[in-house]
């Protein structure tokens, strides 16, 4: 076989192998509309970076098997979403203290906008669908409040693609001087979608960290109990 065929069926083999395997694509998305003030901002971006490299977020993450594809966005108001980190297939320890250094220096974008959560949703589906081919698609949703601008999450489902995606919510409940409604209730009628969904609650800012890392856990830990079945 001459040098120039080799070279050829060398070329060939590679490209018929499959693209690297990937068992979860994880989007996860944090409010920043006007009634997150700067201090809770803080508490919110810095919690998610502390959360991204606890031990036990870390361990859920790198878990034997094929690794999590990992995307971060913040929203706002209608077509008020900022990218803070595209899609990244997190292999390594090294993997998670970039992005979680990368969120907990990148400024916050907008803080004058109202509570755009179906344009949020969009935003999330449209991400998902240039994610790496994973066996499972889960959305994030951290919020402080309700929709209060443009369509609603219902009409979100309705026009976006979401067929095969899991979205669970993180609800920072409001302090009862806040005059709010019941947003716990409302994420789950309205926002979380799929089987097995769920909503983590913070008890304000403060906890979001904690409520963070223990709902990337629980959605790490049932996508690899999922495998082992």
């Amino acid at each position: 076989m001459t040098r120039a065929r080799l070279l050829l069926c060398a070329l060939a083999a590679v490209a018929a192998q499959p693209a690297a395997a990937c068992r979860l694509a994880l989007a996860l998305a944090m409010d920043v509309s006007s009634s997150v003030d700067a201090a809770e901002d803080a508490l919110q971006r810095g919690g998610l970076a502390a959360a991204l490299v606890a031990p036990e977020v870390q361990a859920a993450f790198l878990a034997p098997g094929d690794p999590v594809a990992l995307a971060v966005y913040e929203w706002s108001g209608r077509r008020k979403q900022v990218l803070l980190q595209d899609w990244v297939l997190i292999r390594s320890a090294a993997d998670l203290r970039a992005v979680s250094g990368r969120i907990a220096a990148s400024p916050r974008s907008h803080d004058d906008f109202p509570t755009a959560l179906g344009y949020a949703l969009g935003y999330g589906a449209t991400l998902l669908g240039r994610a790496p081919d994973c066996a499972a698609a889960t959305l994030d949703v951290s919020g402080d409040g309700e929709n209060n601008e443009g369509f609603g999450p219902r009409e979100a489902y309705a026009a976006f693609p979401f067929d095969g995606v899991t979205v669970n919510g993180l609800v920072v409940r409001a302090m009862p001087t806040e005059g709010r409604g019941d947003l716990v209730g409302y994420y789950r009628d309205a926002v979380i979608r799929g089987p097995g969904a769920f909503v983590e609650v913070a008890g304000g800012f403060a906890d979001f960290e904690r409520a963070m890392r223990a709902k990337l856990i629980r959605e790490l830990g049932a996508i690899m109990l999922g495998d082992a079945g």
